[in-house]
């Protein structure tokens, strides 16, 4: 007779393909409908159709206009990934992870709209994913080359946190759980960290991790944190926030921030965001630079001995470079990110990072939202750390995403890896993919 626990494996296997064979099903027809009706708005002078929407269902087929006069926001998205490894790396023949997915629940609601509550603000986000996509058992890489794979995951509430502000939002404080990553909110990226208008987002920008954030910094998983942001003048910000370094944000936080030995982890960024003088208005940029400190035990390499009070630094920047026209809320034109980042050798595998990538949107004539991206990041590892055969990864993107309506945006995408893992024995890979997100 066998177990419950084979047989729960065996049904979320079945339920993982269905998953698999609807979400192909459905991402071929939404495109054959989408061409359709395309064609369709060409040949008459029909109302608005499904290409033109915001989203597939057109607001919840309007629920959102009724919510938003409350204040709450929802939105729901999906992204599909299909990538394979093509060369080097551990296999290329490997089918494992090749396809993998997520979705986003959003929940955002304006507690001074809901209750009268001046400059508040409710944020929840809940995501379910399939697969931890093809990097473990085909490429073998430090960094990873798919972020948004999450593992077998049905739901999950990895955010939920209360925000006030005060004097016209120039001093903000988060409280919940909270992912210090988060999310790009304008290029002073408030209550967040290490955050770039260009590579901060694996839905829409870049998929290998080394490209989202910045690998040398130890964030801890998503789970109880307080952050702050001040403004106190134009252009300049500092934020700050203390966190639970052991938190796992499949669990409310409650456990891992109270229980036994309580570490928290402490960042603080400070940056400026000017607008550089050109012919066509504005060029918006943000220059930041950040420490971080890390109080959990951590074994030194040399010897073995247990050490604490790990700490390290960064620096990031994004600015856009050229602008098509002068606009100022058209953001056709191109753009260059960077980032930077130290740690110490003794006691972390990665010792030094950085990254640096371009990006054009509107490019093509008549394809103002398309964005083309190119981004290389590089790792070097730690000369006392054994599990390395040579002294670095690096990572080469490119990416183009093509937006085929307001609501439907594919992007195919290559990576070439080489050292995948810092070891000699494993090729350079090469690896392919594409990308479709849909917002409902």
């Amino acid at each position: 007779m066998r177990s419950l626990g084979f047989v729960s494996q065996e049904i979320v296997l079945v339920m993982n393909r269905t998953l698999i064979s609807l979400n192909i099903v459905l991402l071929f027809s939404l495109a054959t409908f989408v061409h359709a009706e395309q064609r369709g708005s060409e040949q008459t002078n029909s109302a608005p159709n499904i290409c033109r929407q915001q989203t597939l269902t057109d607001g919840f087929f309007g629920l959102d206009d009724t919510l938003a006069d409350t204040g709450i926001e929802l939105e729901l998205s999906t992204a599909q990934i299909y990538q394979q490894n093509v060369r080097g790396g551990i296999s290329t023949h490997r089918k494992t992870g090749r396809f993998s997915g997520s979705y986003d629940l959003e929940l955002s609601a304006d507690l001074e709209k809901l209750l009268r509550i001046q400059g508040a603000r409710l944020y929840m986000l809940t995501e379910g994913s399939f697969s931890e996509g093809i990097n473990g058992p085909s490429v073998g890489s430090f960094f990873g080359v798919n972020d948004d794979a999450a593992g077998d995951r049905s739901i999950d509430i990895t955010e939920l946190w209360y925000e006030q502000s005060w004097f016209e939002q120039t001093l903000r404080i988060r409280l919940g759980k909270i992912d210090l990553t988060g999310g790009f909110e304008h290029h002073g990226c408030p209550v967040a960290f290490d955050c770039s208008a260009y590579a901060n987002d694996e839905n829409a920008q870049f998929l290998n991790s080394a490209l989202v954030n910045n690998p040398a910094i130890p964030f801890p998983d998503n789970g109880l944190a307080i952050a702050a942001y001040y403004s106190p003048v134009d252009l300049w910000y500092i934020s700050a926030a203390i966190a639970d370094d052991q938190a796992d944000a499949r669990e409310t936080g409650f456990r891992t921030a109270f229980n036994d030995e309580d570490y928290f982890f402490y960042i603080f960024e400070t940056g400026i965001t000017p607008e550089l003088n050109s012919a066509n208005g504005p060029l918006q940029g943000a220059y930041r630079a950040g420490l971080w400190y890390d109080p959990q035990p951590k074994e030194r390499f040399s010897d073995g001995i247990t050490c604490r009070d790990d700490t390290g630094f960064y620096i990031s920047f994004d600015q856009m470079l050229c602008r098509e026209n002068d606009n100022s809320e058209d953001t056709q034109g191109l753009a260059a990110f960077g980032r930077y980042g130290w740690a110490d050798s003794k006691v972390n595998e990665l010792a030094r990072f950085w990254s640096a990538g371009v990006q054009y949107q509107g490019l093509i004539p008549d394809r103002d939202d398309d964005v083309l991206a190119l981004g290389f990041a590089q790792g070097i590892f730690s000369d006392d750390a054994a599990d390395f055969t040579d002294d670095y990864e690096s990572t080469l993107e490119i990416y183009y995403r093509a937006d085929i309506s307001p609501w439907l945006a594919l992007s195919p995408s290559a990576q070439y890896i080489a050292n995948p893992g810092g070891d000699k024995s494993v090729g350079d890979a090469v690896v392919l993919g594409i990308r479709a997100l849909m917002r409902f």
